[in-house]
């Protein structure tokens, strides 16, 4: 699981071009959205899409990312659960 989590924040980094945010700086259980990283719902559609690519992983509602993307362990332990990939 720590490897996926690893894999998560470099992909998120590198997919959301965070510039100013290595991987050390995200903590597992921070949240991703408002006062975590600050993401916003255009980030969140990038995060859709990556998990399509990445895990073939198909949110059919995008509600069900609120609950997803709350924090990397969230999104790892999803990810775990249901990839394709």
């Amino acid at each position: 699981m720590e490897a996926l989590k690893q894999e998560l924040k470099s992909s998120i980094v590198e997919v959301l071009n965070l510039e100013d945010i290595n991987t050390n700086d995200i903590n597992d259980n921070d949240p991703l959205f408002g006062d975590g990283l600050g993401l916003d719902s255009i980030d969140a559609l990038e995060l859709i899409v990556m998990l399509d690519k990445n895990y073939g992983i198909k949110l059919v509602d995008p509600k069900e990312g609120k609950n997803i993307f709350q924090s990397i362990n969230t999104m790892a332990t999803y990810i775990a659960a249901n990839r394709l990939k």
